[in-house]
């Protein structure tokens, strides 16, 4: 199965794959870098996840695929923390495709570069140097998993790739790259990363051979796909499900049932359109409440109603069978709670988002208002638990969006879940 996100990213994926990893053979990431966030609080530890498969917290065998690009010195970091807080990580824990593409200081200079020139144009990225390694991937320029083990004869390669970053560098007043320390840098990580590298392919179609059970797991969420989403403002990813198959090495089937992780209410990072955004108090209950601030950046949260003219989008262009409906907890309390339906463009009445940022920028929603709850949902791991007003409310979203509940998450703790529907029996 493959778990992605519905929105614009930040949808308490991690709980949702750590709670289902635990039925799991194997956890793959199959796109993004670490500029992706998870969240897992297991009793009364909180294990932060940037770059690493959430079913490491649990011990399952964790794949990052080739559709992952591999910054090696933040994976290190990232390691070295999981450990420190007492998890085992090995290679017989943890593999990572051999042509994963290298995130290298110089793309995350130039990342940094790029949006400090942008002015008014910027997109909002995480300066992490994501987009510029994908660039190199797709301009076959790339720096792979499987040339740290080929170092004394990467010179051509890097005689393509700095040609292209020197002149880029010398187009922002930069001096050019220092060869020399570069491929040093690499020498020093080398080893580190080598010894998970693995052909993951292999291990993935071998466990599907022997039906092992597969979590696929997306970074970011569908509205910042790079084909699908609010473009410009998305990263530089297909983060939708069928790109698990492309992303690990299995073919267009793999990705089995698909479920989204929806909020209960929307939230966005950084730039671009968002129609329901709050900028009164509630919004700032919301955030509060819910303590919207990024994994991975630690920027506030644009916080805002549940939008489900987005989430109908999400569930059509990425086949979603059923979604996890996270942090209904947040919305306790409150007297009324609105969805948009709908949007108004120019006079006329729209059921879906425009494609031009202009018009998305410029969409106001069409809201329906439906009564709130005052009793707590914080906890609930049944539906008997839940007010009869956040029944209704979760029931009314799924008519919206065309698209049953499948799990519904009431904290940020493993078991605080409700199972509706069993993603693994489908």
């Amino acid at each position: 199965m493959t778990v992605i996100g519905g929105q614009w990213g930040d949808e308490g994926k991690g709980k949702i794959v750590d709670w289902l990893a635990s039925r799991a053979d194997m956890v793959a990431r199959f796109q993004g870098g670490h500029n992706a966030g998870h969240t897992l609080v297991v009793g009364n530890e909180t294990y932060k996840l940037s770059l690493l498969p959430s079913g490491i917290v649990r011990g399952t065998l964790s794949v990052i695929g080739n559709g992952v690009v591999l910054d090696p010195w933040a994976l290190k970091a990232e390691i070295e923390k999981l450990t420190a807080q007492g998890l085992s990580i090995t290679p017989e824990s943890l593999q990572i495709a051999d042509t994963c593409p290298l995130i290298l200081p110089i793309h995350r200079d130039l990342d940094a570069l790029r949006e400090d020139a942008s002015g008014k144009g910027k997109i909002g990225t995480t300066r992490r140097g994501i987009g510029p390694a994908y660039e190199d991937k797709v301009g076959r320029r790339a720096i792979r998993v499987c040339d740290l083990a080929h170092l004394d004869s990467l010179d051509p390669q890097l005689d393509r790739l700095l040609a292209h970053h020197d002149a880029l560098r010398a187009g922002f007043g930069e001096p050019p790259i220092d060869r020399e320390a570069l491929k040093e840098q690499l020498r020093e990580i080398a080893d580190f990363v080598l010894q998970f590298a693995k052909p993951v392919w292999i291990t993935v179609n071998e466990a599907r051979a022997r039906g092992k059970r597969i979590l696929f797991e997306g970074a970011q969420g569908v509205l910042l796909d790079v084909d699908h989403g609010t473009y410009p403002f998305v990263t530089s990813s297909n983060t939708i499900a069928g790109t698990a198959a492309a992303g690990t090495g299995l073919g267009p089937s793999a990705a089995g049932f698909v479920l989204g992780i929806v909020k209960a209410y929307t939230t966005r990072v950084g730039s671009g359109p968002f129609p329901t955004e709050l900028h009164d108090d509630i919004g700032q209950r919301l955030g509060e409440r819910g303590r919207e601030f990024g994994t991975v950046t630690g920027r506030k949260r644009r916080c805002g109603w549940f939008d489900a003219v987005l989430v109908r989008q999400s569930c059509a262009v990425a086949g979603v069978t059923g979604i996890a409906f996270t942090k209904l907890d947040v919305l306790d309390g409150l007297d009324e709670i609105r969805i948009c339906t709908g949007y108004k463009l120019g006079g006329r009445t729209l059921g879906h988002l425009p494609a031009h940022a202009a018009e998305q920028a410029a969409v106001e929603p069409v809201y329906e208002t439906i009564e709130g709850w005052q009793q707590s949902t914080a906890g609930a791991r049944s539906w008997a638990q839940l007010p009869a007003q956040a029944i209704k409310y979760i029931r009314r979203v799924e008519e919206l969006i065309h698209c049953p509940v499948a799990l519904v998450s009431t904290s940020p703790e493993r078991e605080d879940t409700i199972l509706v529907r069993d993603p693994f029996s489908d």
